[in-house]
């Protein structure tokens, strides 16, 4: 129950359409229930079954005796003055009129009802894609990427498909069946306590039905995610899959998972195919109990009720059955509906971990020195870095080299918090990274990667990403400073020109060179570079090489480095293995030591 108010929450914004739907459906079952009534009085009074009324009772809105009594004596008087014919055709006109009254309400209701079912479902969709970029960076190394879309994607629909399309059902069809019922405990106690007893034990069988379907329907959601996530892996490693005739393997990889998923989806479907001939079923075993002992009540002369308004009852209490079916379809939907509700809840509810304290500090510029004290992480329980102590001051280049896996990376990553250690501090300009807000921490950083990371967009804006008001004359600036510039003009369309999916249309040096042109227009104090050149050749890695040297120069450099070359004029050079800090000095110093750096070194020049 709590989940699914989890969801109804999503509904108060649009609480006044909610309002309207409710208001537009009741009017509607009102007018329904008029629509099969009226007729059937008239026409025990038309063929003379049942005697023409020609006193008035008092009218009482809430006894329906009443109302069918002061109805029944209109009717007469209508006979009595105009005539059967005139009186025939009015009831007709009135019927008629009374049907478009319920069918107009019925669309109102559906048209107030849109816009709550679209705008919670655009709402969940914001709220998750906003809880994806705020979730650490740890939270994805154990989370596929395709059962992330698949959570946004298909089981964000699914909510709006089982649940929100449900939610009017929920209104309504109760809404109908208490009209319904009032009416015909109006006309009977005694019959309508029969289906107030059989009705509920019909409901136990849907309820049992229903509790399996919501299993079965999160395995199938699941295992969607996985299915996703092997396409997401087959576009990502096409190149690798052709080039080692892995397609067979790739093929019966996925044809697998879709079987399972197949197999699963079946047995949703068929549970819930089985939901609408259940209750219809069911509903009809009621009827006819209730035909039966009705009937020998009014053929015996022990109900309160003539034959014509036990026919009206029955007719009445059949139009119970569909709103029933309704109800019971829309309890299946919804069950179905919270499988996906507790995928998404999954992403909603995790734990955010990095986020502002209540009391953080804005920071605008760095002034002095970033500084590790005693600072170790892990992942899970596999440590990463231990008791890291180093300091950076502000105007100096320092450079992390090692063998890969050694926690190079991890450490920079702790700077603008992608990640928190497990316990020590990182301090900035003396006061611990935690304390100032994120948003301004990373400001004071410019990040060039190892796989430049570009978007599916222009030029321009790849460069200009994530800067509000830039000037066209700035962008191509830090473009000629990257020695990006040449090669945008060369391409069709220049900086408007789209550079593909992740800048698939471009080499890794131009890539990396778009990287650092970005960088150079946010012009950050305080720069990260990991291992901006290790995957380019001569000539790219000399451009991109020059550019890293311009985009350098008046800043405070932290560098990831694979090919000890490129900085050999660093101001520090660290030496991490195994999560730790083994050696620190210049490039001269370190290779007198003839320690971890000279033997690296050693290595690289006779590679």
């Amino acid at each position: 129950m709590r989940k699914f108010l989890s969801i109804l929450v999503y509904v108060k914004p649009y609480w006044k359409e909610a309002v309207l739907n409710a208001v537009f459906n009741i009017l509607s079952a009102v007018f329904a229930l008029f629509s099969f009534t009226m007729a059937i009085p008239f026409l025990g009074i038309l063929f003379e079954t049942q005697q023409l009324v020609t006193e008035k009772v008092p009218l009482d809105p809430f006894s329906m005796k009443s109302m069918m009594a002061n109805f029944n004596y209109y009717m007469s008087s209508l006979i009595i003055d105009h005539g059967k014919p005139t009186a025939l055709l009015m009831v007709s006109i009135t019927v008629v009129i009374i049907t478009f009254l319920k069918s107009l309400f019925r669309y109102l209701a559906n048209y107030f009802i849109t816009p709550v079912r679209t705008g919670v479902e655009k709402d969940i969709r914001n709220d998750v894609y906003d809880k994806i970029l705020r979730l650490p960076l740890s939270y994805y190394s154990e989370s596929k990427k395709g059962d992330i879309l698949s959570r946004i994607s298909s089981d964000v629909k699914e909510i709006e498909i089982s649940i929100m399309s449900s939610l009017e059902m929920i209104i309504r069809d109760p809404a109908t069946i208490i009209i319904f019922l009032s009416y015909m405990i109006s006309m009977s106690i005694q019959l309508t306590l029969i289906v107030a007893v059989l009705l509920p034990i019909s409901g136990i069988f849907i309820g049992r039905l229903g509790k399996k379907l919501k299993t079965t329907s999160f395995k199938g959601q699941k295992k969607m995610g996985f299915i996703l996530s092997v396409i997401e892996e087959t576009l990502s490693g096409l190149r690798i899959i052709k080039a080692f005739n892995a397609e067979e393997h790739s093929t019966q990889k996925f044809h697998e998972a879709n079987n399972v998923y197949t197999r699963l989806q079946s047995r949703v479907f068929r549970r819930r195919y089985l939901a609408g001939p259940l209750s219809e079923f069911l509903g009809t075993v009621v009827m006819m109990i209730l035909m039966w002992y009705g009937g020998n009540l009014v053929l015996g002369g022990k109900a309160d009720l003539r034959p014509e308004e036990f026919i009206a009852f029955i007719i009445v209490f059949s139009q119970i059955i569909v709103p029933a079916k309704s109800l019971s379809a829309a309890f299946f939907n919804i069950q179905k509906g919270m499988a996906s509700v507790d995928r998404i809840n999954e992403i909603l509810e995790a734990d955010e971990k990095i986020m502002d304290r209540p009391d953080a500090i804005s920071v605008q510029d760095f002034k002095s020195s970033i500084r590790f004290v005693d600072v170790s992480f892990k992942y899970n329980t596999e440590p990463v870095l231990q008791n890291i102590n180093l300091e950076i001051n502000k105007g100096q280049t320092i450079a992390l080299v090692g063998q890969s896996g050694g926690g190079k990376s991890t450490l920079v990553d702790l700077i603008p918090r992608f990640i928190e250690p497990n316990s020590g501090q990182i301090l900035l300009d003396d006061i611990p990274v935690d304390q100032y807000k994120i948003k301004d921490l990373r400001s004071l950083m410019g990040i060039v990667n190892q796989d430049p990371i570009l978007f599916n967009d222009t030029f321009y804006n790849n460069i200009a990403f994530g800067l509000e008001g830039v000037k066209e004359e700035d962008i191509i600036k830090a473009a000629k400073v990257a020695n990006a510039h040449n090669f945008i003009m060369d391409t069709p369309g220049g900086y408007q020109a789209n550079i593909g999916d992740r800048g698939g249309k471009l080499s890794g040096g131009q890539r990396q060179r778009i990287s650092i042109a970005r960088a150079l227009l946010k012009n950050p104090p305080i720069l990260i570079l990991d291992e901006a050149t290790s995957s380019l050749d001569t000539e790219s890695e000399r451009l991109v090489q020059d550019a890293i040297f311009k985009l350098m120069q008046n800043r405070t450099s932290i560098v990831i480095a694979h090919r000890l070359s490129t900085i050999q004029n660093a101001d520090q050079i660290c030496v991490v293995q195994e999560g730790k800090i083994v050696e620190k000095g210049r490039h001269k110093e370190l290779l007198k030591q003839e320690g971890q750096y000279f033997n690296l070194h050693r290595l690289q020049v006779y590679e």
